[in-house]
């Protein structure tokens, strides 16, 4: 789908969020073993409320991915998953199975509790993506969970006059609705591809947090240089009606946003609640092998 770059576009930001500061991921490993980077750490997540990690992971090496992450449970929010490189086949505790693939993505409200692993299928190449954890809203943290797995060719694309290509996994870009949306957090969920010299305009809600992930080539942003592998976090400026974009090279990148819940944030683990007596139940209830007796599609 080609996107018009008319000024008069409600689409066309008139003043830019800023650069509030730049993070660098920090190395790390999960699963069993999986060396990854971890881009929003958990002294963020109020300041990035209502988003509790993000996830980069990316290797041409099997000793780095390749037990994968087996069974853990979740409870209390959602992950998407977002492969840019790689297979990795999902099973759950109810017995469901899928094969997630290059370009696809996989969201999974995870609610009172599931059971999943995540294992390369693969014993070679490249292995990449990301792992973002959404959070839910106290009133649908023990609601049933449920996932569903998107291919590439199932994920709406726009393409703008400029030649920046962007894929709406979230929310809504240039009129173009996305995969998933949510009412709770209105999330924003856009990987977007800029050649460079181009431009991309996203409108943003004033009141969403909101966050750039450069994983290919360098942008700016109102004047501040993002380089490959940071995180620029976006100031909320209430006079901003968005973000501009602008590519210094050919570039990469996720934008990612969402609505604040505001509410109290007890994690242990993988475990998200609102308070420590409702993680005590979680820890019960996964130790008792009631959790994830539930999961579905």
């Amino acid at each position: 789908m080609n996107m018009s770059e008319n000024p008069h576009d409600q689409s066309v930001v008139q003043r830019s969020r800023q650069v509030e500061r730049l993070i660098a991921g920090q190395p790390t490993s999960d699963g069993a073993g999986v060396k990854l980077t971890r881009v929003l750490t958990q002294d963020l997540q109020r300041r990035l409320d209502p988003f509790l990690m993000l996830d980069a992971f990316g290797s041409a090496n099997p000793d780095d991915y390749i037990a994968g992450f087996p069974d853990h449970p979740h409870r209390g929010f959602e992950t998407v998953t977002y492969m840019i490189a790689g297979r990795m086949l999902h099973r759950d505790s109810a017995g469901h199975e899928s094969l997630l693939e290059k370009g696809g993505v996989q969201w999974m409200t995870a609610g009172r509790g599931v059971i999943h692993s995540e294992i390369p299928q693969q014993t070679d190449g490249v292995m990449e993506g990301f792992q973002l954890w959404l959070n839910l809203p106290g009133r649908d943290k023990m609601n049933p969970p449920w996932y569903r797995d998107f291919k590439a060719q199932e994920l709406p694309v726009l393409t703008t006059d400029a030649g920046v290509q962007v894929t709406v996994i979230a929310g809504k870009s240039h009129g173009v609705t996305g995969a998933v949306c949510r009412e709770g957090t209105q999330p924003i969920y856009l990987d977007i591809h800029l050649p460079a010299g181009s431009r991309f305009d996203q409108v943003l809600p004033a009141a969403h947090n909101a966050f750039v992930y450069v994983y290919r080539g360098d942008v700016g942003i109102a004047g501040h240089q993002v380089p490959c592998q940071r995180m620029a976090l976006l100031a909320n400026h209430a006079f901003a009606d968005g973000v501009v974009i602008e590519a210094v090279t050919d570039a990469r990148l996720l934008l990612i946003a969402g609505q604040p819940l505001l509410e109290p944030i007890a994690q242990y683990g993988p475990f998200v609640m609102n308070t420590q007596e409702e993680i005590h139940q979680a820890i019960r209830d996964f130790r008792e092998g009631q959790l994830g007796e539930t999961a579905s599609l």
